[in-house]
């Protein structure tokens, strides 16, 4: 091909090995949003989900069954709040925040085993899963943009 090469084959994909090892890498780190709801909702998830932001945050709604743990928190309380021999699932707002990558660091310093949960609270929110605040747990409509309107799973 010449040098005008489109953006997409400008850069050499990766060997099939190579990029067996690097998304697996990934799905070492992280979960979504839809994976984390289907494991809560069986009952024994196997794993504590951390919400990981302030109290203004965690009161304006959280996902059911969280435990609420701000970053700045998590080096004093983690041991009376988190079970180590479970893996931790944390999250924070949304894809544009870095505060689950920064709860994560804090626990995976303590020695805890921990993934973070890609979209964080918006994209659960945004994909119609339930909402929990102080008056209850409510369930909003999938936005379509981010999720199927007939139901919470791309099926992917």
């Amino acid at each position: 091909m010449g040098t005008n090469q489109n953006a997409v084959l400008r850069v050499p994909a990766a060997s099939p090995a190579d990029a067996l090892a690097h998304f697996t890498g990934l799905m070492a780190y992280s979960t979504d949003v839809s994976d984390v709801h289907a494991a809560m909702d069986a009952g024994e998830p196997g794993f504590t989900l951390v919400d990981s932001r302030g109290a203004a945050a965690w009161s304006q709604g959280r996902v059911p069954g969280a435990v609420h743990l701000p970053t700045d928190e998590i080096a004093s309380r983690a041991s009376e709040l988190v079970d180590p021999s479970q893996l931790v699932v944390v999250y924070c707002w949304g894809p544009g925040c870095n505060g689950a990558y920064r709860a994560a660091v804090e626990f995976a310093r303590l020695g805890y085993r921990v993934k973070y949960m890609m979209g964080g609270f918006e994209y659960w929110a945004r994909e119609g899963l339930p909402v929990e605040t102080d008056a209850g747990v409510e369930r909003g409509r999938p936005d379509p943009l981010t999720a199927p309107s007939s139901g919470v799973s791309c099926a992917c």
